[in-house]
């Protein structure tokens, strides 16, 4: 079976990260996982010799399949998951869309883009290091980085009340620019969130 993209969401496996800021990328794919099965189509495939939980989609709208992945490797090897799963399938690194938390962005902000460095994301730094390249597609959540505070206990911390409502907004507003990516193209994600208010996209 061909599949016409593969969307990964970056996280730590374990109790003990669960609901962390770090792990907002499993969160995004937790709720695709829920709309596919809502208004797609998902199944679940065996992908422990990849390193990752692994489905196959539809997304609402779409007769393609894509892959969904969450790899186990904890965050600063989930390139070695990512790098496997696309050798696999015979995937270029272009049909790779990846969602992760991103401590530039205030709460609740969510950008889209194609190409660029890690900006110290370790999850992103073993994904480019495995893949040999840069270009891949990105969604980055907000997580707000707090000067004078240690940006590891951060990232691994769970969200203020204050910050939950923003990012669950922002994890609704990265679902549906997956939705759209599989859809309708790049093209129509830059376009959505383009449109949103400037403290939304």
């Amino acid at each position: 079976m061909d599949y016409a993209s593969c969307i990964a969401g970056l996280g730590n496996p374990g109790k003990e990260y669960r609901d962390t800021r770090h792990n907002l990328g499993f969160a995004v794919l937790d709720a695709l996982l829920e709309e596919c099965g809502r208004a797609g189509q998902v199944e679940q495939l065996p992908g422990a010799k990849f390193k990752c939980e692994l489905w196959r989609c539809r997304m609402p709208g779409s007769n393609a399949w894509h892959l969904v992945a969450k790899p186990m490797t904890y965050m600063n090897l989930s390139g070695e998951a990512l790098q496997a799963l696309l050798y696999w399938r015979r995937m270029d690194a272009r049909q790779l869309l990846v969602a992760h938390d991103e401590l530039d962005f205030q709460p609740g902000i969510v950008r889209f883009k194609f190409g660029g460095g890690a900006a110290g994301h370790n999850g992103l730094t073993s994904i480019i290091r495995q893949l040999g390249t840069q270009d891949f597609y990105r969604l980055r959540i907000g997580i707000g980085r707090i000067a004078g505070h240690d940006p590891v206990r951060r990232v691994l911390a769970r969200p203020t009340p204050e910050e939950r409502p923003l990012l669950d907004k922002a994890i609704r507003a990265a679902l549906q620019g997956i939705v759209l990516f599989a859809g309708q193209g790049p093209a129509a994600v830059i376009s959505f969130f383009r449109s949103l208010p400037s403290d939304d996209a």
